[in-house]
């Protein structure tokens, strides 16, 4: 029987975006309006 290692999980480094924070990606959109569509 072979082992397998336990698939790594990630956490996020960064801050959680609020909806009317500016966007990350730089756009100077609010990120609701930008990536946070969906």
């Amino acid at each position: 029987m072979s082992r397998r290692a336990k698939p790594q999980t990630f956490k996020r480094v960064e801050k959680k975006v609020g909806r009317n924070d500016p966007c990350p990606c730089g756009s100077g959109k609010k990120y609701k309006h930008c990536h946070g569509r969906g």
